[in-house]
């Protein structure tokens, strides 16, 4: 095991309260980098590209939890069914109905997040704000999908209200989500929001999985 990996997660540990959980977010690291996070006791990965993940999935020992977080193209949904715990990246109606139309192939129902992108920027994938009802009506007819929440990446910008500012208002919509969607009967528990410059603000917000990479594998400079 990675000595720096390890007191870079016990770290990261110490700052998260009861009930957040950490994903460490492992892409473009090696299959000994990853190990050595599950061997400091992270079991919930995240990788955001499908060659990857494939690439790894096997090479890694323990009671591993795959996630699946970045931008998920429509004709690689079948290699993810039934091999990853949760797909956070849901950010189209394409994807989502082709999440289904997979899932019922295979004859699974499939965990997903659905991605928002409450700052607008062009460079991020997901609903916008204005969209939420009819993308929840959508899912609800989706048997083969299950949705367990909401996720959104942090806005670009270095000022800390403008990041309260739209974590609050996912956490404004998870709520009204956990609430009202397929009324009430739901498995809505997740809110994935924060990354490692972000993190403390997203959980200060209500954030129930952070998605850490860069301060797992950073060596002292």
């Amino acid at each position: 095991m990675d000595p720096v990996i390890e007191k870079n997660i016990k770290e990261i540990q110490s700052e998260l309260p009861d009930g957040v959980m950490l994903v460490g977010v492992t892409k473009k690291h090696s299959v000994e980098e990853t190990q050595s996070v599950v061997d400091a006791g992270v079991y919930d990965l995240g990788e955001n590209k499908v060659q990857e993940f494939l690439a790894k999935k096997d090479e890694i020992t323990g009671p591993v939890r795959w996630h699946f977080i970045g931008h998920l193209q429509t004709n690689k949904v079948k290699y993810l069914i039934g091999q990853v715990f949760l797909i956070h990246s849901v950010h189209s109606l394409k994807l989502l109905h082709t999440i289904e139309k997979e899932s019922a192939r295979q004859d699974m129902v499939t965990d997903v997040l659905l991605q928002f992108n409450l700052a607008e920027e062009d460079s991020k994938s997901g609903f916008m704000a204005g969209e939420f009802e009819s993308v929840l009506a959508e899912a609800a007819a989706c048997p083969h999908v299950n949705v367990q929440g909401l996720m959104a990446i942090g806005p670009m910008t270095k000022n800390p209200e403008a990041i309260h500012k739209i974590f609050k208002q996912l956490k404004r919509l998870y709520d009204t989500m956990k609430k009202e969607y397929l009324n009430g009967d739901n498995d809505i528990k997740y809110l994935s929001m924060g990354m490692t410059d972000d993190y403390p603000i997203a959980v200060e917000e209500g954030s129930s999985i952070v998605r850490i990479g860069r301060k797992i594998f950073k060596h002292e400079e």
